[in-house]
């Protein structure tokens, strides 16, 4: 598919309902056409791997666009530059998690991204740093807890910012890490106390729902398996 023809079917989906829809859910952007993600999916899979394209859809700028990029880049070639160039444009969480889990964790910058991105001062910036960690934490085999350890410290550190979209993704990674085995459970629960003695809002908030969910009896009995 071209250009135009991607832009020219994506407005004939456009669905003012699921706009609206969406908005009540903060995912805006300068376009917004509505087309539901399964129809992006199925989009993108006739599209094939297309590098120009791709960066030509981001360049657009519309939600969809951003969307669909990501899920026709080959890993191997995202350099440094453009996983840069695209952190900058996001502009809502919807846009960040789906780059974060469908690209850049397959590419060999991704944890050199997560210490990096962490520390960031722009809210999906920093929300992306945090995505990223959680989507290795399930798909990255080859980590060692170590490492994951270390990440928690991260957590910790950056608990206190009380932006929406950053303190809802470091409770994501938190939680994540905490259920991906019985020792980062057991970690990730020490973690969470920690920073549920901080004197914040956000951090509070951020360790009573991990809290919540990780010393329940349903994730205490799927580890056990």
């Amino acid at each position: 598919m071209q250009f135009k023809s991607i832009i020219k079917k994506l407005e004939s989906l456009t669905n003012q309902e699921c706009i609206d829809g969406m908005a009540r859910y903060g995912i805006v952007s300068k376009k917004v056409y509505g087309v539901s993600l399964p129809e992006l999916r199925a989009m993108a899979a006739k599209i094939g791997i297309d590098q120009k394209l791709a960066e030509k859809l981001w360049k657009f700028g519309a939600y969809e666009t951003k969307i669909l990029a990501p899920l026709i880049v080959d890993p191997k070639k995202v350099d440094d530059k453009l996983l840069e160039k695209w952190v900058k444009d996001f502009d809502n969480w919807a846009v960040c998690d789906n780059a974060c889990m469908h690209l850049f964790r397959k590419t060999d910058l991704a944890h050199k991204k997560v210490r990096e991105w962490t520390k960031r001062k722009e809210e999906f910036a920093k929300r992306a740093g945090f995505a990223l960690m959680s989507t290795l934490v399930v798909h990255d085999k080859s980590a060692s807890d170590a490492l994951f350890i270390k990440y928690l410290s991260i957590i910790k550190k950056e608990a206190t910012d009380g932006r929406h979209y950053v303190k809802k993704s470091v409770n994501w990674a938190l939680r994540t890490i905490g259920k991906k085995n019985k020792n980062l459970n057991k970690k990730a629960i020490v973690t969470a106390r920690e920073i549920k003695k901080l004197d914040s809002k956000s951090a509070k908030w951020i360790a009573a729902d991990a809290l919540r969910e990780l010393t329940s009896e349903k994730i205490k009995k799927r580890l056990k398996k």
